[in-house]
């Protein structure tokens, strides 16, 4: 049994299994019982038929989002908040694969009906495509995406039972500011085709498990066939297309009170449910008339055969019932358990239903699209521009069983399906497609061969020369130097404490000290001799050393990055150096020994033994701020510094042993906390606490090292402790404040939108309003704000467009149960202020 949320369930295509996934991690696999029939326990609800646990499966380190079968059940793919996509087999329900090159969330997962790809979507805002027969990327999609919300439920996407198309949820066009759902052609894997006309987010598509014929008179082939597919959005409507149409067949509005989470079709093609996070689930039934070229799914058996793909064997001893006989099944029991519902349902819960009113006026008939072309003038009423000329507008060909082009998708709505008439803006704008293969390269080693004027006059090529020539590496013992004679300016133990009186202690004198450059085999190495001899410096690569260089005095810390290498030595002096060994800047000279030195990227920190801190620019050969001194951190003699890094923007990162992690913030030139153990006390949003926390690696940025380089309170010390009755609200909205100024000090964009969307729930949960407005004005700035203009206002925060940000705020507001009014009030502001620029 689940032990939290059901999130998602699944019919394997057998009709043998069902899946399920939930926020307790777990994807469970149930089978039918025959014997437990009966009424629920303690209730009047009759169970038609009973469902047992069959297997647990294990795996993910996260909420579980979204499961999906692979044709003929040969595989199961389950995905979740811990960014991983699991392969399990169909027949064992062993899990085979992990799939972990999302940098996100992943919230949607559908495969192939041909079996040989599977499609995931992410809250990295991408669409990822698999091969089935080896598990590799084979392609991201990532255009129609990149200004989606990255607040939604789910991003749950659907692959059309030809395999020609995906649709994929949560897209949108003009900068974020219209919602679509984007459909991804195969093979070439672009999305030049939008679905228009959903006022907010789609969360789910869902297709039609049959194939249409536009005229079932003639052959199955690629010209002869169209598909269905419902989406689901959080303005509580649901929308049916016809490939073949660039209008909605169906638009049901306000069907929920609340977001829809979830579209799945029964397998004759005729019922579509859907469920919405208001509690309940809504049927929409058709007559076969209704669904006009419906064919059956042989038809669709036979015209996949095209791909000519094979799938992995099936393992020995397996097997699943066959789709047509569980068809059959269903059927014969169809009106026995219909029989059995309306008595279960007799004196139960009350069923809606719903009447479609349907409109008088005529559809537009697209039969015979490929002769259609479009006259400026209607192209012009369509994209809000208004022109002169009638002459026709070229088009390129597309394939019949395709959608119709961006140009032929007027999206002529049904009554009240249309945006706020005095927001001016393009309903349909074209997707760019990805980006093309460039021309071949040259030279993709990136070594420059050699050419004529290289070589001397007898034609020969010489090598060139390096710095200490093709000495080969030797190792030397690491061991600390003991006995060294002190030269003059050095200084050997404590710090002299300068004027404040601080002494940090002076690192150990090794013989050998070593950094290595990231990502490569370059090393930088530093040799101190035990005798009176210089220090010798070298920059190795693999076994060869490049260059190397002497020092009189002993090297007591080395540093590498990409850009630059670093070493300081005993008598307080640092020198810094290119790969190639030059000394493109001077010496430091600091006045006291480096207690500690950090680099990354461009950025050099140091910590001198008497406290004081220098943060410099390499590559600009500038200071970040004037030199502070780190004796505020350190008040009692008890208080050390564990742990010292920098930011790529000079900000420097110190832990000291009190539980405190400190940055200098040269704006207010004054030391800040960037995070205390004092939130581990009450705060929900501690890494322990918040669910969060099992993000995938290549989504924890500086802050998650932060917090989880503190060791908090443990929540069974805290669980006698008597709180306040605001404890845990206030602790939460005050680590959270914090959290913000620390993400913005230390640049680190993913982690500021995480901990504002994070603040913006909790506020609109406790229904804090003033805090809300407050915050939707920060972020919106003044309301004559246009870009370009001189203004004190900066329409960005850690390189994030503050309106863009707003914009998801604005999302979790508009569901909250507190401040859907004013979400939807400033939603339309936004728009306003966009169109408007």
């Amino acid at each position: 049994m689940h032990t939290g949320p059901v999130l998602v369930v699944r019919w394997a295509h057998s009709g043998r299994w069902l899946a399920s996934g939930s926020d307790d991690e777990i994807v469970m696999i149930w089978d039918l019982d025959p014997n437990s029939r009966g009424k629920v326990w303690g209730s009047d609800e009759v169970n038609v038929e009973g469902w047992k646990p069959l297997k647990r499966l294990p795996g993910h380190e996260s909420d579980v989002t979204d499961v999906a079968w692979a044709p003929g059940d040969r595989y199961l793919a389950s995905v979740g908040l811990d960014s991983q996509v699991i392969i399990w087999c169909g027949y064992t329900l062993e899990r085979l694969k992990k799939l972990d090159q999302h940098q996100g969330f992943v919230k949607g997962v559908c495969w192939d009906p041909v079996g040989e790809f599977l499609a995931t979507q992410s809250d990295d805002r991408s669409v990822k495509i698999w091969r089935t027969t080896d598990w590799s990327l084979e392609a991201e999609v990532t255009k129609p995406f990149e200004d989606s919300p990255g607040s939604t439920f789910f991003r749950r996407l659907s692959w059309s039972p030809d395999g020609a198309h995906i649709t994929a949820s949560n897209a949108t066009n003009n900068k974020g500011f219209v919602f679509i759902a984007a459909v991804i052609t195969r093979n070439s894997w672009t999305s030049e085709i939008s679905l228009v006309g959903h006022e907010n987010t789609v969360e789910v598509a869902a297709y039609n498990p049959h194939i249409f014929l536009r005229n079932m008179n003639e052959k199955v082939s690629t010209s002869n066939i169209c598909s269905v597919v419902a989406l689901g959005a959080d303005d509580r409507s649901v929308s049916i297309w016809q490939t073949k149409s660039a209008r909605p067949l169906i638009v049901a509005k306000e069907v929920f009170e609340r977001q829809i989470m979830d579209l799945s079709w029964s397998w004759d093609g005729l019922t579509l449910y859907a469920a919405s996070s208001d509690g309940t689930i809504a049927v929409f039934n058709f007559d076969p008339e209704e669904m006009e070229g419906i064919a059956p799914h042989s038809v669709q058996e036979q015209y996949l055969t095209k791909f000519g793909f094979t799938p992995a064997p099936i393992p020995e001893g397996y097997s699943h019932v066959s789709t047509k006989e569980s068809s059959q099944l269903s059927s014969s029991q169809q009106q026995s358990q219909s029989s059995d519902f309306s008595q279960a349902n007799g004196g139960g819960e009350r069923i809606n239903v719903l009447v479609a009113k349907r409109s008088n006026k005529k559809r537009a008939n697209l039969t015979n699209q490929s002769s259609i072309i479009p006259s400026a003038s209607t192209s012009a009423l369509v994209n809000g521009i208004t022109s002169g000329s009638t002459d026709p507008i070229p088009r390129r060909k597309h394939s019949l069983n395709s959608f119709p082009p961006p140009s032929e998708q007027p999206f002529d709505a049904p009554e009240g399906w249309s945006r706020h008439a005095d927001v001016s803006m393009d309903l349909d704008v074209p997707i760019d497609s990805l980006d093309t293969p460039a021309s071949p390269i040259q030279g993709r080693s990136g070594k420059r061969k050699a050419s004529v004027l290289d070589l001397p006059d007898d034609g020969k090529q010489v090598k060139a020369r390096t710095l200490g020539g093709d000495r080969a590496r030797d190792h030397v013992a690491v061991k600390e130097i003991t006995h060294h004679t002190v030269m003059r300016g050095e200084t050997v133990g404590a710090g002299c404490g300068g004027q404040t009186g601080l002494s940090l202690p002076v690192p150990p004198l090794l013989t050998v000290l070593s950094a290595e450059v990231e990502g490569s085999d370059e090393i930088l190495e530093a040799r101190n001799p035990e005798d009176d001899g210089p220090t010798e410096v070298m920059f190795i690569a693999g076994k060869q050393t490049q260059w190397l260089d002497y020092l009189s005095s002993p090297a007591i810390n080395v540093k590498a990055t990409p850009s630059f290498c670093a070493v300081a030595t005993l008598d307080g002096s640092v020198n810094i150096y290119s790969y190639t060994g030059r000394r493109f800047m001077p010496s430091f000279a600091l006045g006291a020994p480096a207690a500690f030195m950090e680099a990354t990227k461009h950025a050099l920190l140091i910590i001198t033994t008497t406290g004081q801190l220098y943060s410099w620019n390499i590559k600009k050969q500038s200071s970040f701020f004037s030199p502070p001194s780190v004796a505020p951190l350190l008040p009692s003699p008890n208080h050390t510094i564990t742990a010292v890094s920098i930011r790529s923007n000079g900000a420097p990162v110190i832990n000291c042993s009190n539980g405190v992690v400190y940055s200098y913030d040269p704006a207010l030139l004054t030391w800040i906390k960037l995070s205390e153990r004092w939130w581990s006390e009450g705060s929900d949003a501690w890494q322990s606490r918040s669910r969060n926390s099992t993000n995938q690696s290549g989504n924890r940025g500086i802050m998650f090292c932060v917090e989880g380089s503190i060791s908090g309170i443990s929540d069974e010390s805290l669980s006698d402790k008597v709180r306040p009755t605001w404890w845990s609200t206030a602790l939460t909205l005050g680590h959270l404040e914090m959290r913000l100024n620390a993400t913005r000090l230390l640049d680190s964009p993913q982690e500021y939108k995480q901990a504002l969307l994070l603040y913006a729930k909790k506020i609109a949960d406790e229904n804090f309003r003033a805090k809300a407005e407050e915050l939707i004005k920060e972020l919106y700035g003044p309301i004559y704000y246009r870009p370009g203009r001189e203004e004190t206002w900066t329409s960005t925060v850690v390189g994030l467009p503050k309106r863009d940000l707003l914009r998801d705020v604005l999302s979790i507001f508009t569901r909250s149960k507190t401040l859907t009014k004013l979400g939807m009030d400033w939603q339309d502001v936004l728009r306003k202020a966009s169109s408007d620029e």
